[in-house]
């Protein structure tokens, strides 16, 4: 088993999460970091992938400023989501070289792990879809994976609809997917998911999936560790 930091964060502010996750990234592409784990929840965000495009967006962008929901243009591959509480936000930050593993088959693993999960909750109908990254429940999307890759190291992630309000799935098309419903596991089960419980079988099938011992890491661990990053940019523009 290889060596591995858990960040599990019940409450990340979106903005905070992308800058820690993208200079933990490069932290890593620098020095031999063990690869890293960050579990967090979100206030309600939508995210605009690298392939976004301007319809499918399905209301002005004010509309979404008048129900609080943050807009984020980022970088990782895929289209529009959304982000907010309820919802469980994984990003591994994992040199995928060091894993052996191209990104269709990170990206596979990724999906093993989801319906391993949901297996656990005897969600036994979950599966994948040729062509479209995520994991679905008959025609409904259960989770979706947007990830970006820059010198080997992945970045961004997935989100698992748990127990969320799905109402602001129907401001855009999920996924650039016209017609898509996105359904949660609480929906699907009709009943509560306990999330702490949800979190420990899904970090036991990373564990097994991608043949890693995480060693818990608090928030404070992880911002000094991006520092490093930013004081040794700091060091290197100086001289």
């Amino acid at each position: 088993m290889m060596p591995a930091h858990l960040l599990d964060v019940e409450r990340l502010p979106y903005g905070q999460g992308i800058e820690l996750m993208r200079a933990l990234a490069e932290q890593k592409a620098l020095a031999m970091l063990p690869e890293i784990l960050i579990l967090a929840e979100h206030e309600p965000v939508v995210t605009l992938g690298r392939r976004s495009r301007g319809g499918d967006l399905l209301v002005p962008r004010q509309t979404l400023e008048e129900r609080g929901i943050g807009l984020y243009p980022v970088e990782r591959g895929g289209l529009i989501t959304y982000h907010g509480p309820g919802q469980l936000v994984a990003y591994p930050v994992f040199d995928l070289k060091r894993l052996k593993l191209g990104v269709a088959r990170f990206v596979n693993r990724l999906e093993e792990v989801v319906l391993a999960t949901l297996r656990d909750f005897d969600l036994t109908a979950a599966s994948r879809r040729a062509g479209f990254p995520g994991v679905w429940i008959g025609e409904e999307k259960i989770a979706s994976i947007g990830l970006a890759v820059r010198r080997g190291i992945s970045f961004h992630g997935l989100a698992l609809n748990v127990d969320l309000d799905l109402a602001p799935f129907d401001l855009f098309h999920p996924c650039g997917l016209a017609g898509v419903r996105m359904t949660s596991m609480a929906r699907a089960l009709g009943s509560t998911v306990d999330k702490t419980c949800l979190k420990l079988h899904f970090i036991n099938h990373c564990l097994h999936f991608f043949n890693l011992k995480f060693t818990p890491w608090t928030l404070a661990d992880a911002w000094e560790a991006a520092r490093a990053h930013a004081a040794k940019n700091a060091e290197t523009a100086v001289a």
